[in-house]
């Protein structure tokens, strides 16, 4: 796969107005964002611990809520080699709330990417909305047999006794959450490849373990000569950038969730390298920067 074959696909049978796939280079590693559609959420997910004035005020100057806004679902496929990596696989059809969500499957077809030439799943962490496309009906058989998923090994072993003790969900979701989780292990658990803090899949392709959102939550970085690209999965949302410190209600360990993003943002900021996120709105390429005691992030101009 080249890149220009992400960017006139082989078929036009998915015809939309507006994109969602949006390819770009990191060196000689190709690099296409995919927009799984977006997840309507209330507005209270995105700061627990402050209230609902200071909330409020701040969705208003970015011309969202007050109740609810659309949070981006992004998803990654990386071509280095022979090697045609998915980072994450979005929501599939794991939670009727989300209908307009749970579009990967269609959209790596439109963008000319057979689920069978997929070699290798990085999985961020194991939320419904990163591997419920891997559950879509037929997606598991058209798949390779030997597809290498990777995940951290204290990512699997949450999952086998979650606790939701110190989140703040939607009341619905926590029980489709396990039940996602539980399904996933037991179709994929022969492909799983575990690692303890980091694990590089490919040359340039580094996984490292955060933890914080989840306990095994992990970014990917992706680095070829002096390109540099975070995928920082869902250790920042929209909101996180003007108030890192707001906690969102589904993170398991708030307080290291807070440091966790802090501390990815100050290095993104460091070497300005790209910047990209599963919930930031698509396509999600920009860099950060420093604004006093908080960041900014700066989108990246698209190239045509």
């Amino acid at each position: 796969m080249h890149t220009d074959t992400i960017e006139r696909p082989r078929t036009a049978a998915v015809e939309e107005l507006v994109p969602s796939r949006y390819a770009l280079k990191v060196g000689d590693i190709e690099v296409l964002v995919i927009s799984d559609g977006v997840l309507p959420l209330p507005t209270q997910t995105m700061s627990t611990n402050v209230d609902e004035a200071t909330r409020t005020g701040w969705f208003k100057d970015q011309f969202l809520g007050p109740d609810a806004f659309d949070w981006g679902l992004n998803v990654l496929v990386l071509q280095t080699g022979d090697r045609t990596i998915l980072v994450d696989a979005g929501l599939g059809g794991q939670f009727p709330g989300f209908p307009r969500a749970g579009r990967l499957p269609d959209r790596l077809e439109a963008a000319g990417i057979s689920l069978s030439s997929i070699t290798d799943v990085i999985l961020t962490h194991m939320h419904m909305d990163h591997i419920g496309g891997l559950l879509v009906d037929g997606v598991q058989e058209r798949l390779s047999p030997d597809l290498r998923i990777h995940v951290s090994a204290s990512e699997v072993e949450f999952w086998k006794a979650p606790d939701f003790s110190r989140t703040a969900m939607p009341a619905p979701v926590p029980d489709v959450l396990r039940s996602t989780a539980k399904d996933f292990l037991l179709r994929y658990g022969s492909n799983l490849q575990m690692f303890e803090e980091e694990v590089e899949v490919a040359p340039g392709v580094l996984v490292k373990r955060t933890g914080g959102h989840t306990p095994g939550h992990s970014i990917v970085r992706v680095a070829a000569g002096s390109d540099r690209l975070m995928f920082a999965g869902d250790a920042i949302f929209p909101v996180g950038f003007d108030h890192p410190d707001w906690e969102n209600g589904f993170e398991h360990d708030p307080e290291e969730a807070t440091r966790v993003r802090m501390k990815l943002l100050s290095e993104a900021a460091e070497t300005g390298e790209l910047f990209v996120a599963t919930h930031l709105t698509f396509p999600s390429v920009g860099r950060v920067s420093v604004a006093g005691e908080a960041f900014r992030y700066v989108p990246a101009i698209w190239d045509y």
